[in-house]
């Protein structure tokens, strides 16, 4: 695998689940996603997922998981 071209800008991308992708500048956005950081050098974009995915957990998934807590604590 060849080293990615250190010249080229990235993007970070985020979907409706709160997942993230590293993508580059020069390719267009797929539908579903939408630019959450960037343009910026690959290192700044890994960088800034680095900082704000801390749980990758899908949202639809941490969403079920918070209304069965919710309704476990409204039974007790």
């Amino acid at each position: 695998m060849s080293e990615p071209d250190s010249s080229e800008d990235f993007i970070v991308l985020i979907n409706d689940e709160e997942q993230y992708s590293l993508w580059s500048q020069s390719i267009p956005v797929p539908p579903g996603w939408r630019v959450a950081h960037g343009p910026a050098a690959r290192q700044a974009c890994l960088d800034y997922v680095d900082e704000v995915w801390k749980d990758l957990t899908p949202r639809s998934v941490r969403l079920r998981l918070q209304q069965a807590a919710d309704t476990g604590r409204a039974a007790e």
